[in-house]
């Protein structure tokens, strides 16, 4: 085994990295002069070498096996958090529509529909206290998260009215992401 001096400069203030030169590092001392101590060639050949294929192999199959259990867990929580936002939608729809029966003493019809939240209804019946700027916060009735348009009942089939989104599917009926959500269930 062969073995080099190191030089090492005593007015640097920090230490060096190891890794960072394997030729001159720096330490600070008390007394002046250079410190000289051994380094062996294998020592600065293994601070030099890179990842061996195995190595890089053993991290891939980690991030991998990873991977495969939490990207599912992940794409199942976006259809729980749509259909929450879907609940939230409904419930804000339904205050809204109590607000509208409220002021003018019944429910839109369903040919009038949640548009009629919004913007004040021209056919029969018309609202006789209709509130200016409407009941909603915005300009328009949103979608439900899947992007299809929100049903309105009146008279409905759980209740009063009823206000449901037909889930992922965009279909009546289903299961999991694809079953209904409607106000009777908030």
């Amino acid at each position: 085994m062969m073995t080099m001096l190191l030089a090492l400069d005593p007015g640097s203030a920090a230490p060096p990295s190891p890794l960072a030169s394997p030729g001159i590092a720096r330490l600070r001392r008390a007394t002046p002069g250079p410190v000289l101590l051994p380094v062996s060639r294998e020592r600065t050949s293994q601070l030099a070498r890179g990842f061996t294929l195995i190595e890089i192999m053993v991290v891939v199959t980690i991030l991998g096996i990873l991977a495969a259990l939490i990207v599912p867990r992940v794409i199942g929580r976006t259809d729980d958090a749509r259909v929450a936002a879907a609940r939230q939608d409904i419930a804000q729809l339904m205050q809204a529509l109590k607000l509208y029966r409220l002021d003018n003493g019944r429910f839109p019809s369903s040919e009038q529909g949640l548009r009629a939240l919004v913007d004040k209804p021209s056919i029969d019946p018309l609202p006789t206290n209709w509130k200016a700027g409407g009941y909603l916060d915005s300009t328009s009735v949103r979608k439900d998260p899947w992007g299809n348009e929100y049903q309105y009942l009146n008279p409905g089939l759980h209740g009063e009215v009823d206000v449901l989104s037909f889930g992922r599917d965009g279909q009546p009926g289903g299961e999991g992401p694809d079953a209904d959500i409607g106000s009777w269930s908030l």
